[in-house]
């Protein structure tokens, strides 16, 4: 990533978390419309409408209620329940086989105190219900300092649901070694390059180390007898995660690929209609600020898209 762009990222990054640029942006009257490429709406029915939609291209999803870094037990509650209402009617519309959840754990309380206790019994809450009907529940990486907490919860998960998905971040150091430990039978783990503004002492930050750190760390998911879910919209990393499996002798749905609710659609197609399992990543709700953002810091492409759009072009 050249200098510019990994300063723009930060800078970015950095507003995710500022609700007085949010309160700002919600006004600008094209906000919502840019929005919307991204988050599919702010109910249920938003989010079943879209899920309903990626299934009739053979898409399946992984729904995620947006929120995190919750301030009260309250908060935590209600997203809980948000994902056992999104459950439910997943289950009521015959969807559970197109659709699982992702939950973030600071949604679900963990900063608060006790909280590591508070977000696994909501966790545990959202995995048996996800259980009864069918389907799965995949545990949201963070940042850095969340990651040992998150991974020790979905050990515990695991020992009940052990469908219970992780995820692991590429730029991390730590990362070739954790997908080595978790790549053990029936291990679900969807491998991502990284989303949050890191320092360098814990993260890669060069776009070709991490692309490299991406590809070691697929490699050895793919090798492994878990369940590969290798996130990218890198076109780079799509060719290098279907040569590691064509090596390594893996049928096309012994792993999955997955991306972004709006990026690169047209290519969620055309692997599903190659053979491939494609999994999109679906967020909905009210609280979709930090979300939206991190989408922008991404791929400049996605900044140039949401400027365009703001004035009008």
């Amino acid at each position: 990533m050249k200098p510019v762009d990994l300063a723009l990222r930060n800078i970015l990054l950095g507003l995710a978390r500022s609700e007085r640029f949010k309160a700002l942006a919600v006004r600008l009257p094209m906000t919502a419309a840019v929005v919307a490429r991204f988050v599919p709406g702010e109910t249920v029915f938003h989010c079943i409408t879209a899920v309903r939609t990626l299934a009739a291209d053979n898409l399946l999803s992984s729904i995620d209620y947006l929120g995190e870094d919750t301030t009260t037990p309250e908060q935590a509650a209600a997203i809980r329940d948000g994902y056992l209402t999104v459950i439910s009617e997943l289950a009521a519309v015959g969807l559970t086989g197109y659709a699982e959840v992702s939950v973030k754990l600071t949604a679900l309380g963990l900063g608060l105190p006790g909280g590591r206790d508070l977000a696994f019994g909501h966790a545990r809450e959202i995995c048996a219900a996800a259980a009864a009907v069918g389907t799965t529940v995949t545990v949201d990486a963070e940042d850095h300092t969340t990651t040992d907490t998150t991974l020790g919860i979905l050990a515990d998960l695991r020992k009940e649901f052990p469908s219970t998905g992780g995820v692991l971040q590429a730029y991390l150091h730590r990362t070739l070694e954790d997908c080595a430990v978790l790549a053990g039978p029936e291990s679900r783990i969807r491998l991502c390059k990284g989303a949050y503004a890191e320092p360098v002492d814990v993260a890669l930050q060069g776009r070709e180390e991490v692309s490299t750190a991406y590809v070691a760390c697929a490699r050895t998911l793919l090798a492994g007898e878990g369940y590969p879910m290798l996130a990218t919209h890198d076109p780079e990393m799509i060719a290098a995660v279907a040569e590691l499996a064509r090596q390594l002798g893996r049928e096309p749905g012994s792993f999955e690929y997955q991306m972004l609710y709006g990026i690169r659609s047209d290519e969620q197609r055309r692997l599903a209609a190659s053979g491939a399992k494609v999994r999109v990543y679906v967020p909905f709700g009210t609280d979709w600020w930090g979300y939206f953002i991190r989408r922008l810091a991404e791929r400049p492409a996605n900044l140039v898209f949401f400027a365009r759009a703001l004035f009008g072009r």
